[in-house]
C-alpha cells in the first residue's frame, strides 16, 4: 500500500469510527468518562519522554485505553521500550498513533528557485505504533498512579488557569458567548448554573473560542451563525474545553448537542475535519495554558 493510500486509509478509518460515535449519540471527547471506572482522566502521555499527546492522537489513545481499560494514559513505542531496559510482550497489539508534518519537493523546491517565490509546501501524515505500559515487562516504575497538580481540587486550579489568561470575561446576563468582533466572553453568574461545575466548563468553552482571536492564534470567524464555518468553529472549541477539562480534572460535558448534525455532515464530507478540529483545539488548549505564544 503506498504511503497515499494510508493516508487516506487513516482518515477515513479515524472519521468512520467518530461518525459512529455520534450517530449513536455518543461524543468520543466526552463519552468515555462517563462509562468508564477504569481509566483515570487526563490527557495521554508518552512514558518515555513524559510530553503529552496532541491533536487527533488525544481521541486516538483516548479510544484506546477506555477500550482496554487501561489504568493510565502512559504510552511509548517498541523502541522506548528497549531504550528503557524494558521490551512490548510478544503478541502484545498497539495502538495508532500519527505525525504530522510538511516537506517541500524537489520539483517544488527548482519551480522556487526559477520563480524567486516561496516553495508550496505539502502535508503528509506519518504512522507509529505505541503500546500502553502495562503491555510491556522491566520498564522502570513510573507515576501511574501520580495525580497532577489540582487533579484532587480541581476548581481553585481552574480558576487560576483562566484568571492567568488575561481574558476580559463579563458575569451577567442569561446567555454564554464569545465576541470576537470586541474580543471578550460572557458568562451567566455561576448560581445560574443547575450543576456549579458547568461555570467552569463553559468559560473553558468559551475561553477555547477566545484563543482563536486574530491577536493570539488567528482563526476564522467569520462564518454565519449555523452555517459550516461556524459548526467548524464549534467543534475546535468542543474539542479544546474537553483537553482543557481532562488536564485540569474536570470530567468533560458536551456544550453544544444540537451542532450534532452539522458535525456529522462536515465529517462525511471531509474525511480531514476531525484531524484539523482536533490539531486547532490542541493549540487552542496549550495556549490556554500558557505554554504557545499567539500566531505571528
Amino acid at each position: 500500500m503506498t504511503a497515499d493510500a494510508n493516508r487516506v486509509s487513516l482518515h477515513d478509518t479515524v472519521t468512520n469510527r467518530i461518525i459512529n460515535e455520534l450517530e449513536q449519540g455518543r461524543f468520543p471527547w466526552v463519552q468515555p468518562w462517563a462509562s468508564s471506572g477504569t481509566t483515570p482522566l487526563g490527557l495521554p502521555q508518552n512514558a518515555a519522554t513524559g510530553r503529552t499527546y496532541s491533536g487527533i492522537n488525544i481521541l486516538l489513545l483516548w479510544s484506546a485505553a477506555i477500550e482496554q481499560g487501561r489504568p493510565s494514559q502512559r504510552w511509548l513505542t517498541f523502541k522506548q521500550a528497549l531504550a528503557l531496559g524494558g521490551a512490548v510482550r510478544k503478541g502484545e497489539k498497539g495502538a495508532t498513533v500519527v505525525y504530522a508534518d510538511t516537506f517541500i519537493p524537489k520539483a517544488e523546491q527548482e519551480k522556487a528557485v526559477a520563480s524567486g517565490e516561496n516553495p508550496r509546501r505539502f502535508g503528509f501524515l506519518k504512522l507509529f505504533t505505541v503500546f500502553h505500559v502495562q503491555q510491556c515487562d522491566g520498564l522502570p516504575a513510573g507515576p501511574d498512579a501520580a495525580l497532577l497538580p489540582g487533579r484532587s481540587d480541581p476548581l481553585p486550579h481552574v480558576e487560576a488557569v483562566i484568571a492567568a489568561t488575561g481574558a476580559d470575561i463579563r458575569i451577567g446576563g442569561d446567555m454564554a458567548f464569545y465576541s470576537p468582533s470586541h474580543d471578550f466572553i460572557q458568562v451567566p453568574p455561576q448560581e445560574a448554573f443547575y450543576e456549579p461545575i458547568n461555570w467552569f466548563r463553559t468559560k473553558l468553552h468559551e475561553l477555547t473560542h477566545w484563543a482563536g482571536h486574530v491577536s493570539r492564534l488567528n482563526r476564522d470567524f467569520s462564518g454565519r451563525r449555523g452555517g459550516e464555518a461556524y459548526a467548524r468553529e464549534e467543534l475546535v472549541a468542543e474539542l479544546g474545553s474537553a483537553f482543557l477539562c481532562a488536564e485540569l480534572g474536570v470530567v468533560p460535558t458536551v456544550r453544544h448537542a444540537d451542532y450534532l448534525g452539522a458535525w456529522l455532515e462536515i465529517l462525511k464530507g471531509d474525511n480531514r475535519a476531525i484531524f484539523q478540529a482536533a490539531s486547532l483545539a490542541s493549540k487552542a488548549a496549550e495556549f490556554v495554558m500558557g505554554r504557545q505564544a499567539a500566531a505571528a
